[in-house]
């Protein structure tokens, strides 16, 4: 193994330390910045200094006990980093090299991963949630999942790549026609992206509708057309009326709450696709009538992470207006600071910066 390059810090320049920070979900809903030996990359591995990573609605449902996790845990599957070692026989990538993670580990052996549905395996573990994830000093992982990033991309653009991929798969899924209507309930961070994206594809009109002023604000700014309020009484008649009456023939759920499920099928057109891209809690339970599913010929459809799109995202990263998500930046040791201010929607976008001074 070629020797490890160290990023160059105070704390270790001082006193030659060889332990980095790192924001540790110890379980039973408990996050803390700890200590760790420095880790040191194997085989077909790459050591990376995090430089950006986003917090996701995901850290927030493992703290709250609603997404299985494995603690001990580095949190954080967002993650852009510079490369500061290889390890023996990695291939595709130098030492300085700014990259993306695709953060999850297969089996490659049940039938899943060998039908060409790796985000289906029965075995799968993701890093930031099984394994340690970016918010830390220093992280490893497979070459095979660490992605350059093209020049002129910094950090902060770099970590939306993995939400934007699992977007790519969602309107894969959706299948998309141009020139039709969509509706996307809920503008947070990945419904802002999906806006981003119904855009480039071509939908029109591109309507989305969030509680929030400020969420209805970013949809705009992203891309959309129209911005509705749901929690106005005259919410489903406006949003119909936008459809001749007939009904929106794409809807996306990126909330994850059961009325906003029940909504999309009153809102769906005949023949239409519905988009369940939101994680909902698993105790919650929708009501629906299989009737209207059967007389509309409604598609249901789920999306899972992002299976072999995480290429596909990092070329659009430089052709979507991302530079219109408001990310605010914070320190490693300010890691609770920010998964708060995830909650609230304090900003757009909220990322940890590792080597940000507190």
């Amino acid at each position: 193994m070629r020797e490890p390059v160290r990023p160059h810090t105070d704390r270790r320049s001082a006193l030659g330390e060889q332990q980095m920070k790192a924001a540790r979900f110890l379980g039973d809903g408990e996050l803390a910045v700890v200590g760790l030996p420095d880790p040191t990359p194997g085989p077909r591995e790459v050591l990376l200094a995090p430089a950006a990573v986003g917090v996701c609605g995901t850290d927030t449902h493992i703290l709250d006990g609603h997404y299985p996790a494995r603690p001990p845990v580095t949190l954080g599957h967002e993650v852009a980093g510079r490369v500061v070692a290889l390890g023996d026989g990695a291939r595709g990538l130098q030492v300085g090299d700014l990259v993306t993670v695709e953060p999850h580990r297969y089996c490659g052996v049940c039938q899943y991963c060998r039908r060409g549905m790796e985000h289906m395996c029965v075995a799968k573990e993701a890093y930031g949630v099984h394994l340690d994830g970016g918010m830390a000093e220093l992280m490893v992982v497979p070459d095979r999942i660490a992605y350059r990033l093209p020049d002129g991309v910094d950090a902060t653009i770099g970590a939306l790549t993995e939400p934007l991929s699992c977007c790519v798969h969602a309107m894969d899924r959706l299948g998309l026609m141009s020139g039709l209507p969509i509706l996307i309930q809920g503008c947070g961070p990945a419904g802002a992206l999906l806006v981003a994206l119904a855009r480039s594809l071509g939908s029109h009109p591109v309507v989305v509708s969030d509680m929030r002023p400020d969420r209805r604000d970013l949809g705009m700014r992203m891309g959309a057309d129209i911005a509705l309020d749901p929690s106005d009484p005259d919410f489903e008649r406006q949003a119909l009326a936008l459809t001749g009456g007939d009904g929106f023939p794409y809807v996306v759920d990126a909330v994850g709450l059961p009325a906003v499920l029940e909504s999309a099928i009153r809102l769906a057109a005949r023949g239409a696709r519905l988009l369940v891209f939101g994680v909902a809690d698993p105790q919650a339970r929708a009501s629906v009538s299989p009737n209207e599913i059967y007389t509309k010929e409604l598609t249901l459809l789920g999306t899972a992470i992002n299976p072999f799109s995480h290429l596909r995202a990092v070329g659009l990263l430089t052709r979507l207006p991302l530079h219109e998500l408001r990310v605010a930046a914070y320190p490693l040791g300010k890691a609770v600071d920010a998964i708060a201010a995830a909650r609230t929607g304090a900003s757009d976008k909220i990322q940890i910066v590792p080597g940000l001074n507190a």
